[in-house]
């Protein structure tokens, strides 16, 4: 039986700096996130100074990891083995790629075998989830008094099935005054999804728009991304086609949450475009997960849609969910002197279609 309410104390623990026990099909890992943690934390975590540095494989692949035979699978979690020089001060540099450039030399590192793969999957699955850097001091076993979780229960705390309807209400907004505002929880997950529904149902398919939530482009008008621009493109798009809606997703940073997104900022600024900072980060290009978005129509009853969008991805995945898109509409507007790189890297690199 699987808790999906074990992954929500699990996150907030790796956000304390605390441990997390996970139990895995072959072994039981203990693991403390080197963001959140501290030399006493580690001290008390590890006092014999053997835990292995658990590490995503982009991050291992920076640090020219990728070419050992147990670093070597693209998609897996690399252990690194404890060397006695690796302390919690080397550990921090091995797991923020913000710090390469002052410190430049790092290692030699050798990459070990995992003792439980899927759990350490698991292990960086829960990082981003907690918005923490994809990095762990690992031991083997269940240390006392973790918080412990199985993959079974993150599988089961990220199902969209879970999400349901909270509330509703009439809200007119800037340039669609007739509209209705729809949220969406999970019993554990503390933030909710948003639905603006605009205009009348005509009995054809609603013209609809996947905006991942974007705080800096939203709010703050950043002119990094079009972030911003599309969202207020896409709610007067959705209003003179007279029927629609819009899905606010709460998927930051594409899913890396703010504080992630905002270091591959910083990565930017040293010259990666947006893939590479991801990657050297530790994460996937796109962690967002359109399950939610597919799950979130069914709820508002509709299986069929028209889709505002650049990205054949987006309709792949909700066609996966259970939805049709019975037509793609382009939805692009002109760069500004900010973020043309931004954009070149999304057609170039990322398959939007602009």
């Amino acid at each position: 039986m699987t808790d999906p309410r074990a992954v929500a104390r699990a996150i907030d623990a790796l956000r304390r700096g605390w441990p997390v026990a996970i139990r895995g099909a072959e072994a039981a890992i203990t693991v403390l996130a080197i963001e959140t943690a501290d030399p006493l934390r580690l001290a008390a975590f590890d006092p014999d100074a053997t835990a292995s540095v658990l590490l995503s494989a982009g991050r291992a692949g920076t640090l020219k990891l990728a070419n050992q035979r147990d670093a070597a699978v693209p998609d897996s979690p690399v252990l690194v083995d404890r060397a006695p020089w690796l302390d919690f001060a080397a550990a921090t540099a091995l797991a923020d790629p913000q710090l390469d450039l002052a410190t430049p030399l790092k290692g030699p590192f050798h990459a070990i075998p995992l003792p439980s793969p899927d759990a350490a999957q698991t292990a960086l699955q829960l990082a981003r989830l907690a918005g923490v850097l994809p990095a762990f001091f690992l031991r083997l076993g269940q240390e006392t008094g973790a918080e412990a979780v199985t993959p079974a229960d993150v599988a089961a705390h990220e199902d969209p099935a879970r999400l349901a309807i909270a509330t509703r209400a009439r809200l007119p907004v800037a340039g669609a005054e007739m509209a209705e505002i729809v949220a969406f929880r999970t019993p554990e997950s503390p933030g909710e999804h948003i639905a603006l529904l605009i205009g009348t149902p005509d009995g054809q398919p609603p013209l609809v728009r996947l905006h991942s939530e974007c705080l800096t482009g939203d709010a703050l008008g950043s002119l990094k991304c079009d972030c911003g621009p599309q969202l207020d493109a896409a709610i007067a798009a959705i209003a003179e086609s007279g029927w629609g809606i819009l899905l606010y997703l709460r998927q930051e940073g594409r899913g890396i949450g703010l504080v992630n997104k905002l270091r591959a900022y910083a990565l930017q600024d040293q010259g990666f475009d947006t893939v590479d900072a991801n990657t050297r980060l530790g994460f996937a290009i796109d962690a967002r997960d359109f399950r939610t978005a597919g799950r979130m129509l069914q709820l508002l009853g509709q299986r069929q849609i028209r889709l505002l969008t650049n990205n054949p991805a987006k309709v792949a995945a909700l066609e996966a969910a259970g939805v049709t898109v019975a037509e793609r509409v382009r939805h692009a507007l002109p760069p500004n002197p900010h973020n043309e790189r931004y954009l070149a890297t999304k057609r170039d690199r990322t398959g939007h279609q602009l």
